[in-house]
């Protein structure tokens, strides 16, 4: 077995490449481009990226942000991205050792953090959760729940239906009573997606962390912001981040829970 060291060093890596093609996907899929060709190139010159400009991180940092072509900024996104993925790459390392019996888990929830933080960005940037994301999401998550033993289908199935259907009924009620739309369909499918890859036990979790995280962001949002009421804030991302706690602390948070009010 490879040391821990030398095994983080390659998730660090691993998830630094990842984080790069994310940066892709987070660019082209909303305006719906080709992830595949053509190659990278400048948003502003167009010019073709070359390889060794193209290093996750290490060539944003020797190019200062620029383009070595025409001198154009380019967005601190692209290395947020890639150490963020990098960062969690290493994080799953540790909670599910690669070179043990669990290495089968690490791939599994890498792939779909990955999926969570391109989904994140994209509602960041442009308020939208893209089906090509989301859809083939829930049905893979169901998918790989026959095949890996950290869900059975059954709870992966009613995390499907327990996460589409109790936000489906927040958004029916509060358009009924407010009359206006509250919350968009992609925030339904993405939580229907998190309970095809967590289970329905997560559900409760992740919608009260994503609630309790979003309501003092966007209570600082509201703040900050001079359009107040108006400000439009995405909840993909705090759904996101609701599911990559629910996934490195949630069962022991939820115990740690249980055990205070035992002894209440």
């Amino acid at each position: 077995m490879l040391p821990l060291n030398i095994q983080m060093i390659f998730a660090f890596i691993f998830g630094l490449t990842i984080g790069s093609f994310l940066n892709v996907c987070i660019y082209r899929i909303p305006i719906k481009k080709s992830i595949v060709t053509p190659p990278s190139g400048c948003p502003a010159c167009g010019n073709r990226i070359k390889f060794y400009d193209n290093i996750p991180v290490l060539s944003y940092l020797i190019l200062r942000g620029r383009c070595r072509y025409c001198g154009a900024s380019i967005s601190m996104l692209y290395p947020t991205v890639e150490l963020a993925t990098g960062l969690i790459s290493m994080a799953l390392l540790i909670r599910f050792n690669l070179f043990n019996h669990y290495f089968p888990q690490y791939f599994v929830y890498l792939c779909f953090i990955s999926a969570l933080i391109c989904i994140s960005f994209i509602d960041l940037e442009h308020q939208i959760i893209p089906d090509v994301i989301s859809i083939p999401g829930i049905i893979s998550g169901f998918v790989i729940s026959f095949l890996l033993p950290h869900i059975t289908w059954i709870d992966s199935l009613a995390g499907i239906i327990a996460g589409g259907g109790i936000l489906y009924l927040v958004a029916f009620v509060f358009e009924v009573l407010m009359k206006k739309e509250g919350m968009g369909g992609g925030d339904i499918k993405l939580l229907a997606m998190i309970g095809a890859w967590l289970g329905w036990k997560a559900i409760p979790f992740v919608i009260l962390a994503s609630s309790l995280t979003g309501s003092i962001i966007g209570g600082i949002a509201l703040l900050l912001s001079r359009k107040g009421l108006r400000t439009k804030i995405p909840f993909g991302p705090f759904l996101a981040f609701g599911a990559i706690l629910y996934i490195f602390f949630g069962k022991e948070l939820i115990q740690w829970y249980f055990n205070i009010l035992s002894f209440s």
